[in-house]
């Protein structure tokens, strides 16, 4: 696993790499933008329909989502309670505050969980990937995660849960699988092979595009005492929660290990863009990427040498 995260790391190294060296002739932002929606609009829906289509809806996909959505509340409670007993003894604020309870509760289970789970445990496990995060976490962001954001924030647009949805590729794809998924429509196979070579673009372009999206100019050594609890819940304490949800709901084998597995993985990148969309800190948020992504390297194989028998 600690080989496999630094092959990660490699891919993501290359992208903060091409953020600092991309050619002139478009800023850096522009290059990860024309990435990120490359692989948001084409290649993450094409490989939703070309996985859910044919996947199992069974009992297993209700215990994945709950095991998904105790991981973002034991995180959010945990990281609420602690935001209340760092203002004891330090000022943190508003805009503070709502950064780190989006660094700690939503993990980033697709951008990195998919390869990381993919390269460890075998592609099959990219149907637990989308589940877990397409099923649970993001639907819970774009509502929930929205409204915690505005409610720190400072902005004025207001922003409709159901609209936020609406504007989701990936979830439409969902929806259309799960319809031809129910009604048993046979995949033609020229659809499927155009749905899996697009589908083959996905993890590596991801793993570029995090790294282009991390920004480690923004990690300073006096934000640790704010980034470190930041780092213990999404990385062990919330983790250890999900643990507990999956066995209790019968999920165990490498089924069990994906989903811990997704559950332990850093905070997401796509807050950075709700963060600056409702004026909380985005720097702090960045930081939080930075150095949980880090510190997962280590994390994760942690994991993993727990889990396997």
């Amino acid at each position: 696993m600690f080989q496999v995260m630094l092959q990660m790391a490699l891919l993501i190294a290359a992208g903060m790499l091409w953020q600092r060296m991309a050619p002139d002739h478009m800023s850096a932002l522009a290059h990860r933008r024309a990435l990120t929606d490359l692989v948001f609009y084409i290649l993450l829906p094409a490989l939703v329909l070309d996985i859910l289509w044919q996947a199992p809806f069974d009992a297993s996909t209700l215990s994945i989502a709950l095991t998904a959505l105790s991981r973002l509340t034991v995180a959010a409670l945990c990281m609420w309670l602690t935001l209340h007993l760092l203002q004891r003894v330090m000022t943190v604020s508003r805009a503070q505050q709502g950064a780190l309870m989006l660094a700690a509760t939503f993990p980033n289970a697709t951008y990195l969980g998919l390869p990381v789970t993919s390269e460890v445990l075998g592609d099959w496990t990219h149907e637990i990937v989308l589940k877990f995060d397409l099923f649970a976490c993001t639907p819970v962001l774009l509502t929930l995660g929205m409204l915690m954001a505005q409610t720190y924030g400072q902005s004025e647009h207001k922003s409709h849960p159901i609209r936020e949805l609406m504007r989701v590729p990936p979830l439409w794809a969902l929806l259309l699988a799960t319809v031809l998924n129910v009604s048993h429509v046979p995949q033609p196979v020229m659809i499927g092979h155009a749905l899996h070579t697009l589908a083959g673009g996905v993890v590596p372009l991801m793993l570029i595009a995090l790294g282009m999206s991390i920004r480690w100019d923004t990690f300073k050594l006096k934000l640790i005492p704010l980034l470190l609890p930041v780092c213990v819940i999404g990385l062990l304490i919330a983790p250890l929660a999900a643990q507990y949800t999956a066995i209790a709901l019968g999920l165990h084998g490498d089924q069990l290990t994906a989903c811990i597995l997704l559950a332990a993985m850093p905070t997401m990148v796509f807050g950075i863009v709700i963060c600056e969309r409702y004026r909380l800190d985005g720097a702090l948020y960045a930081a939080a990427v930075f150095m949980s992504t880090l510190l997962s390297i280590g994390s994760l194989s942690l994991w993993f040498a727990i889990l396997q028998p």
